[in-house]
């Protein structure tokens, strides 16, 4: 087991760069960098690796839409070379609320998109010429989408390493199942012990027998509220708004992912409330 911790979606970056650095001095393996729609998370990396040497460096997590697939793999690349092959790509759909919302881009197809976008950053990766005709995304762009112009391209760039771990942030049944069996690492939100395998364990289970010997054990990020001392009031306050903020705003009603993960552990009346 290894420890990790997330940052604030609100920190400063030189605050947070002297606590990071006391905390790599204590032990600290690896840190989560969010983004949702505050900062974003690529400066905020850019900064730390320049402040640290040795804990891995962790975007928690960039949203898929936001970025093409290819700058997604640049991005990683560029951020593993300046941290010295700290980083961890964490990626994941978010929601249609922030997707739409913020970014103006519609929320859709996400499984596929995954799947898609993982495939296309190992090619970069590998510096592959990037030829890829997949389901939602095409390179380069069909003649009859654009000037007819495009060409296939390899990352200018020999990355320092071409298998940067992919973490998956996924929470659905058949995204659970996939990122089982694609990814390097599973980011569920909300881990309950007891009730996980009820949750999640079928998922597992199927996205693991498919998966390819070669990526290695699935690695799981648990997140959980760590208390010290003998008065934890205060921490059951601090949890208490992130709590609200995900199960009760983080997406519609009816379209909330975290509400859903709520219910299926069993707490569909306090999720009611809560929203």
């Amino acid at each position: 087991m290894r420890i990790g911790m997330g940052l604030n979606y609100s920190a400063g970056f030189a605050e947070t760069a002297a606590e990071v650095t006391d905390l790599e001095r204590a032990g600290l393996d690896i840190l989560f960098v969010p983004e949702a729609y505050s900062f974003d998370a690529v400066s905020q990396i850019g900064y730390l690796a320049a402040k640290t040497s040795r804990v891995e460096l962790a975007s928690g997590i960039f949203q898929l839409y936001t970025r093409t697939p290819a700058l997604t793999a640049m991005t990683a690349a560029g951020l593993d070379y300046v941290s010295d092959g700290r980083f961890v790509m964490g990626i994941g759909a978010s929601g249609p609320q922030v997707i739409e919302g913020f970014h103006g881009v519609p929320y859709h197809a996400p499984l596929g998109r995954t799947r898609e976008i993982v495939e296309i950053c190992r090619k970069v990766w590998r510096r592959e010429k990037l030829e890829y005709q997949g389901k939602y995304y095409q390179l380069p762009l069909p003649e009859d989408r654009g000037t007819g112009l495009g060409k296939p391209l390899k990352l200018i760039n020999h990355p320092v390493r071409e298998r940067i771990p992919i973490v998956i942030a996924s929470l659905g049944p058949k995204n659970v199942a996939m990122t089982a069996e694609i990814a390097e690492g599973w980011e569920p939100i909300f881990y309950f012990p007891e009730k996980a395998a009820d949750v999640w364990g079928e998922s597992l289970a199927k996205g693991k027998a498919k998966r390819d010997p070669a990526l290695g054990d699935l690695q799981i990020y648990v997140q959980a509220a760590l208390a010290i001392g003998d008065d934890v009031d205060h921490m059951i306050d601090w949890v208490r708004p992130t709590l609200a903020l995900y199960i009760g705003g983080m997406g519609a009603k009816g379209k909330n992912f975290y509400n859903d993960l709520a219910v299926r552990y069993g707490y569909a009346e306090e999720a009611e409330r809560i929203q």
